[in-house]
């Protein structure tokens, strides 16, 4: 059967996207995250005291998503809340925390030169820059 919809490049963005998602998200499930328990953990380590709303604005989830999501991440031991001010709480890594990002960025980097590698590598260079325009146009 003739396909055109690879020719298409919102089409081929998406199937590369589940594709590739669900692979990092069989490797992550080896250890008990999901990818956006990882993005999470990410961001915290990078951005210590950093507040809830902050983080679901950087990661595009709506705040009554995150609840649920950093209660999750708290009961497992991985993050903490602490005061930043009278009235807010920012979160922080647990040792425990430090731990399991340890063992997601080693899956998560090995992961990425694997995907990387799978381009021309012709093309390497500009595949981050060009994805990141698709969705950073406000930048």
């Amino acid at each position: 059967m003739h396909d055109p919809l690879p020719n298409y490049p919102g089409y081929a963005l998406r199937r590369a996207a589940t594709a590739t998602m669900a692979e990092l998200a069989t490797r992550l499930a080896d250890i008990g995250l999901r990818q956006v328990d990882a993005s999470t953990l990410i961001l915290i380590s990078a951005n210590p005291g950093v507040t809830g709303s902050a983080l679901a604005r950087s990661l595009d989830i709506r705040r009554a998503n995150m609840v649920p999501l950093l209660k999750g991440l708290e009961d497992a031991g991985l993050i903490e809340r602490v005061p930043i001010d009278g009235k807010s709480l920012g979160l922080n890594m647990t040792e425990l925390g430090l731990q399991k990002l340890a063992e997601a960025q080693i899956r998560i980097e090995t992961f990425e030169k694997e995907l990387l590698a799978r381009v021309p590598e012709e093309h390497r260079a500009h595949l981050v820059p060009a994805l990141n325009a698709l969705w950073q146009m406000d930048s």
